[in-house]
């Protein structure tokens, strides 16, 4: 069994130990472990340099059907190391922080959520890709109705319009697989093996390549909450227990990025370079950005706060997308992994206020960072790193994708196009985030407890969590070296650079 494999498959056996009665939290927390110290090793002894274009390292296949040709197939390259990475780190916060009182459920959720989306992102068939993302969809439900935060009544309510988006979004994601694969397969067999797919030489008609596209965004868009298919996702996150908010937010989210920056940006380049869908693409992201900022100005409480702000931020990640360069498409990967540490982040202290006070609206809560110093430090790294200040990992991402928006091979001398002056735009969502992220950290820990809650700091154990995701967040946003070695070989392997 290949180490890609064990990193799959060992948190479905730790949720299968700890349903037929195994400790939850050491179990748990062992896998998650293990996972963290095995990709990180690959990480680190990880040469990507000798990949080719579509090629990946690592590389495992069993057969499943020979005809259509169905293996389950695993590799890894600079793209999918970085996403298994971030995967392996969230995971072990979130079932760290999983307070003892909780009971086997959370942990179990937990390490099928974190399963599916290590099975999407190390994959290299679509069949596989597209079922262990719909794995870690069905906990999400569950646990969203049966253990979320709120009354009965508004947790099923919200369960179900999430199933039902995440549901259509789905359908509309395999109507484009299918007809993606359909239209690349040549002779009797009709293959879902990525791999083969990267190395051929689309002969595929341009306006093909175009609906099959636009389908394949508005597929991967409603996962990731694209605008206007973003109305499930706030209220998901503020309803999800911690663990799960934490794990999807940060994590299963950028499914839907990765999805096209793997499949639809390399195996249909005339599509995303068509011009009616960059300019649906923008209108859209603009809309999380601006839209979505607005609204996200306007909430009276952390998690409805930090939820909204979540949808608002993959707007840049699209800008950097429909950019298509270089520059801007390094720069979603960065931003696709600072923005999974942050959000991991913000929602675990989230968590942790809501246990201890009770509350978590702006107008009963206040002077906080009298009794809990650590905290309120650790809420501005999360804070800092959502506006994208200097020094933190969402800084490097932002930076790139707005500079790469304004290559030289995309300016023209006579005008700015439509692209720099979305760009242009995107820019004010940079001060919206700072607006809410600044008045919400001063309501928070500053000034007096308006009712009387006060915060604590946590014991030793359970600050190893909230340390390690600020860590990440300042060692990569000081050194973002540390991943681009890393996404230089994905480039490769994903033929984005022929956009």
């Amino acid at each position: 069994m290949s180490p890609l494999e064990i990193v799959i498959f060992l948190p479905i056996a730790a949720a299968l130990a700890i349903w037929l009665g195994a400790p939850a939290r050491p179990t748990s927390l062992f896998a998650a472990l293990v996972n963290l110290v095995i990709i990180a090793g690959i990480a680190f002894r990880f040469d990507g340099s000798s990949l080719g274009v579509g090629e990946f390292a690592h590389v495992s296949s069993r057969i499943v059907l020979d005809n259509p040709a169905i293996s389950f197939a695993v590799g890894i390259d600079g793209m999918s190391l970085i996403l298994a990475l971030l995967t392996a780190i969230v995971t072990l916060a979130a079932v760290w922080q999983i307070v003892a009182d909780k009971s086997a459920p959370f942990h179990i959720a937990s390490l099928l959520i974190s399963a599916g989306a290590m099975g999407a992102f190390l994959s290299t068939d679509l069949f596989f890709i597209y079922a262990f993302h719909e794995l870690a969809l069905i906990p999400t439900f569950l646990m969203i109705a049966l253990h979320g935060h709120g009354d009965p009544a508004n947790r099923r309510a919200v369960a179900w319009k999430t199933t039902i988006y995440l549901g259509v979004g789905s359908l509309v994601l395999l109507a484009g697989l299918a007809a993606l694969v359909l239209n690349f397969s040549e002779g009797p067999v009709i293959s879902f093996d990525l791999t083969s797919l990267l190395q051929q030489t689309s002969s595929v008609p341009a306006a093909t390549q175009e609906w099959i596209y636009f389908t394949l965004l508005i597929g991967f868009g409603t996962l990731v909450s694209l605008f206007p298919f973003h109305s499930w996702a706030a209220p998901a996150y503020a309803t999800a227990p911690t663990s799960v908010a934490m794990l999807h937010a940060g994590v299963l989210k950028k499914f839907g990025l990765y999805g096209l920056l793997r499949i639809a940006q390399p195996l249909l380049p005339l599509g995303a370079q068509a011009e009616w869908v960059q300019n649906a693409l923008l209108i859209m992201l603009l809309g999380n950005i601006l839209v979505m900022g607005l609204v996200t100005l306007h909430q009276s409480r952390l998690d409805d706060m930090l939820a909204n702000s979540s949808v608002m931020h993959m707007g840049y990640i699209f800008l950097g997308l429909a950019a298509g360069t270089e520059l801007a498409l390094k720069g979603a990967v960065m931003l696709m992994f600072a923005h999974g540490a942050s959000i991991a982040l913000s929602f675990a202290l989230c968590g942790r206020m809501r246990n201890q006070v009770g509350t978590l609206e702006f107008s009963k809560l206040g002077g906080l960072a009298t009794n809990a110093p650590l905290l309120t430090v650790l809420f501005g790294f999360a804070a800092f790193a959502s506006i994208g200040l200097p020094g933190l990992a969402n800084f490097a991402g932002e930076i790139m994708i707005f500079a790469g928006t304004f290559d030289p091979k995309l300016l023209s001398p006579e005008k700015l196009s439509s692209l720099q002056w979305t760009t242009i735009l995107a820019l004010w969502g940079v001060v919206i985030s700072a607006v809410y992220m600044l008045r919400a950290y001063r309501k928070l820990f500053f000034g007096t407890a308006n009712s009387g809650h006060y915060l604590r700091d946590p014991g030793f154990s359970q600050r190893v969590p909230l340390v390690l995701l600020a860590a990440v967040l300042l060692v990569v946003g000081c050194c973002p070296s540390v991943l681009l070695g890393l996404i230089q070989s994905a480039w490769a392997a994903a033929k984005v650079a022929s956009l």
